[in-house]
């Protein structure tokens, strides 16, 4: 058994939703999809809640050591419209800096998937990834947004943000009234409303002295980070150092495995559904003439003037299960347990997801020269690691070159060395978390 085998992960998916007969074929394909974002947000915790010790230095690794830090509503958020998709009012977590890093901001925005249709937004808003009612009234910084030096060396002292995601279009949709209420339904795609407000609240609040500021997000999260991450520079003074990150954030617009496009087609219903088109990148808008395509970084990510840091698996579960090989596109089942745990691939399989690998490679390879840019493009099975410790910095994260995440990270941010780490083809790298989708 491989040694990194022994480190595979757990959780279980959810039940199909209420409305599941309603949706069309590639509804339901995409609807999937959400619902395994949704539910891995809301549920499950990726990685064990111990505390480990290592060589006599103790490592936050767990909830119970973590600091519990509360949720503040926008204060304009009435006032400028800016609500959730059932009209309650966004917010986010504030942890204020100290020291050094009393004058330095990092905000990172969490995901959740997208709603494409009144259904699905209508089933949304009843979690906390579409109403703040539903969300915990604190929360706990771990990975990128810990306090603690030992897990978050470089910005532990920084003044840190995690917004909370309640709009399902990664912060960019705008009011429709002919979408909004329709057939009885009471729906606000505020998301770029939100977005406008929550950057007003954090400039009142001192970020408008900013010397350093990071940009983040995880998933979805990390999409709205390279829409907004020019305009997030444009907000700060010219002297001060900005920089984006997107953790599992690169959607690439592909085909499945049988030759479909379900990703394209579901990106389209979610722009036009939540007139998304005026918040993307107006040179991509122009060049294209589908709005929906710029939804995708690839479409978008050369025209970016900010300097950008991408933290990308090769092997992204997410990706794998719901957009190179969904269910839809396998209904013989031969692929349901590579789809879950990536070491049940068998030699044709890993093949194919190696083309995806390359795939990415590719398109990412004239952005590597780019001046100031990053990546890390590890070969694990997982999703989003910049916001769990186990991912982030630990003895036993993942690393490429002897690198963990938030090491490279710090290179590229402080500009200390070359932070330009790509990891050879799964299953090369010992130090991986690879997630297991199938246990119960």
């Amino acid at each position: 058994m491989p040694a990194n085998q022994h480190r595979l992960l757990r959780f279980t998916s959810d039940g199909p939703w209420r409305w599941w007969r309603q949706l069309s074929q590639r509804e339901l394909t995409m609807a999937t999809a959400t619902a395994a974002i949704v539910f891995f947000l809301l549920v499950l915790s990726p990685f064990p809640k111990t505390s480990r010790t290592f060589g006599g230095t103790n490592v936050i690794t767990s909830e119970a050591d973590s600091e519990w830090v509360p949720f503040t509503p926008l204060s304009k958020a009435q006032q400028n419209s800016a609500f959730c998709l059932d009209g309650s009012l966004p917010g986010y977590h504030l942890k204020r800096g100290f020291g050094s890093g009393s004058d330095s901001w990092l905000i990172h925005v969490e995901g959740g998937g997208w709603c494409s249709n009144i259904t699905s937004c209508s089933d949304r808003k009843k979690t906390k990834l579409g109403s703040s009612t539903y969300m915990d009234k604190q929360d706990q910084f771990l990975g990128i947004l810990s306090h603690h030096p030992v897990q978050n060396p470089d910005f532990f002292n920084w003044n840190k943000v995690k917004v909370r995601y309640c709009d399902g279009s990664s912060f960019s949709s705008r009011p429709r009234p002919d979408t909004e209420f329709q057939n009885g339904t009471e729906l606000f795609f505020r998301g770029q409303l939100i977005w406008d407000t929550l950057m007003d609240e954090l400039l009142t609040i001192g970020m408008s002295k900013a010397r350093q500021a990071i940009l983040t997000g995880c998933s979805a999260g990390g999409l709205a980070i390279l829409i907004h991450c020019d305009d997030f520079r444009d907000l700060l003074p010219k002297d001060t150092d900005v920089k984006c990150l997107a953790d599992a954030g690169f959607f690439p617009n592909e085909k499945d495995i049988v030759g479909n496009h379900g990703i394209e087609s579901f990106y389209h219903d979610v722009v036009h559904l939540q007139g998304i088109a005026k918040s993307l990148n107006h040179d991509c808008v122009a060049r294209s003439g589908e709005p929906s395509k710029c939804f995708f970084p690839q479409e978008f990510i050369g025209n970016i003037r900010t300097p950008v840091f991408l933290v990308q698996p090769a092997y992204d579960f997410w990706q794998i299960e719901n957009i190179y090989v969904p269910k839809l596109s396998d209904p013989q089942g031969s692929w349901r347990k590579c789809r879950l745990n990536i070491f049940n691939c068998n030699s044709n399989q890993l093949e194919v997801l190696h083309g995806y690998r390359n795939s990415l490679l590719r398109t990412l390879d004239g952005f590597q020269n780019k001046p100031k840019w990053g990546m890390f493009i590890n070969s694990c099975f997982i999703h989003c690691q910049t916001w769990a410790a186990g991912t982030w910095h630990s003895p036993t994260s993942p690393r490429i070159n002897s690198k963990t995440v938030a090491e490279t990270v710090g290179d590229w941010y402080f500009e200390r060395e070359s932070a330009i780490r790509v990891d050879c083809p799964f299953p090369c790298n010992p130090t991986c978390y690879n997630k297991d989708l199938s246990a119960g």
